[in-house]
């Protein structure tokens, strides 16, 4: 028996081509935009003072921007690097505007007034043990 011939002949073959393509399409290239224009969109919203990670996980807060250099500055505990904007790979907290501006110092919060308060019953404590054990030796 005889096999037919496909009667479209290399045409199928072109639209099986294509329909891979059109599906590459929509699974890659199109998702890598998307991403491309979310990443674009945190670097023009990047303002001094945002809380950001680096590419190495290192976190820090922006202290200053050079869009000539295309750097950023971060300072991290006290220690000032110096990054290029490529490297920020997330923004994890913006702060407002009027935060920033602003030169009020915060309040002191609550746990750090009890850990102050904790600090000092800890010192009496040790007074009043010191004490008894020098009653205890007779000095």
């Amino acid at each position: 028996m005889l096999l037919a011939a496909n009667p479209l002949g290399g045409m199928s073959s072109i639209i099986f081509f294509a329909l891979i393509l059109g599906l590459m399409y929509f699974m890659m290239i199109r998702p890598q935009r998307k991403q491309q224009q979310q990443r674009q969109e945190m670097m023009s919203k990047l303002n001094v003072g945002d809380n950001v990670t680096t590419i190495g996980r290192l976190h820090g807060v922006v202290d200053s921007i050079d869009d000539d250099a295309k750097t950023v500055t971060l300072d991290c505990d006290g220690v000032y690097l110096v990054f290029d904007r490529a490297a920020i790979m997330r923004v994890d907290q913006q702060v407002a505007k009027e935060s920033v501006e602003s030169d009020d110092k915060p309040e002191e919060t609550k746990p750090a007034t009890e850990a102050k308060d904790a600090v000092e019953d800890v010192k009496e404590d040790a007074t009043d043990v010191t004490k008894d054990a020098k009653d205890d030796l007779g000095e």
